[in-house]
């Protein structure tokens, strides 16, 4: 397996299909890619409160989720400032060799080589028997969620194309379900509906057993309309997941035509680690702090 299955497509220009993707759903044109980028600068430095970069690749973070509507790219930087500031003692300063173990030993997250059939990358996250939650906690495990997502965010087509979830319940137990905690869940939705720069489009569950709608009782009151739309339960049909992702896409794990995935997050952590000064920027931004 080269390594260059596993890497991040960052700078890399919008296919046209892709441009005209953007255009219909994003309302992406060169005039108001040009206009939104100039007056959101205005903004912020008329909001003296919150930092954040200037630079065009990362004001396009903010921007494309918007739909190029400066004032909500805007409301968004606002939300994650906020989210952040909560969430401090887990996210303040973090970066991937402090969770490097749980990458490199521990087979709980991983991403999809390639991408499906829509152009989508797909995070696989494995809550079941393979996680045993007294080596990865639950905060480890979100620690891991927003190092990936600070990746993902660079990559042009997956802020156009969006992201897919698939969360395998496979030999899930009472470990499992009672690592899954209420902090857990509460932080998990408020980062995915409210703090996260990235156009999550579908999560499909998995191989869920009978276990799962505990677990499902105590998120479900947390996830609003947009995000209910989105979730999609499968159970051991991959026949059902089928409609959703193609099968030409999927490994073997899913009833797919692809091999069984042989690969884990010890193959990505090198690309965790490629964008290591954004991971440092990233962790610059925010409200200002009062010295």
């Amino acid at each position: 397996m080269s390594s260059s299955e596993f890497r991040l497509e960052r700078n890399v220009e919008l296919s046209e299909e892709t441009k005209a993707i953007a255009e219909k759903e994003l309302r992406e044109t060169p005039e108001r890619v040009r206009e939104a980028l100039e007056r959101l600068r205005e903004l912020l430095r008329e909001n003296k409160d919150i930092h954040f970069g200037e630079d065009d690749e990362l004001l396009t973070i903010f921007l494309r989720p918007c739909k190029w509507y400066p004032e909500s790219a805007l409301a968004l930087m606002r939300r994650v400032a906020e989210f952040k500031r909560e969430n401090a003692s887990l996210l303040d300063g973090l970066l991937p060799e402090h969770v490097k173990e749980s990458f490199l030993e521990h087979q709980v997250v991983n991403v999809m080589k390639g991408r499906d059939d829509k152009g989508r990358r797909v995070l696989i996250v494995n809550v079941g028997g393979s996680w045993d939650p007294k080596k990865v906690s639950a905060d480890q495990l979100f620690r891991l969620f927003y190092l990936i997502h600070e990746a993902a965010m660079l990559e042009q087509e997956s802020q156009v194309r969006g992201t897919v979830v698939i969360m395998d319940f496979y030999n899930m137990g009472w470990s499992q379900t009672m690592g899954l905690t209420p902090a857990f869940s509460k932080r998990l939705l408020t980062f995915i509906q409210d703090a996260m720069p990235l156009r999550l489009k579908e999560v499909h569950f998995v191989k869920e057993p009978m276990i799962f709608n505990v677990v499902w009782k105590m998120f479900k009151p947390l996830i609003r309309e947009k995000l209910k739309n989105r979730i999609f339960f499968h159970g051991s049909k991959m026949a059902s997941l089928h409609k959703h992702i193609a099968p030409t896409h999927l490994p073997a794990d899913y009833g797919g035509e692809l091999g069984a995935i042989d690969y884990s997050a010890a193959d990505w952590y090198p690309v965790i680690n490629d964008v290591l000064p954004h991971i440092n920027n990233w962790n610059t931004y925010g409200f200002v702090k009062n010295t």
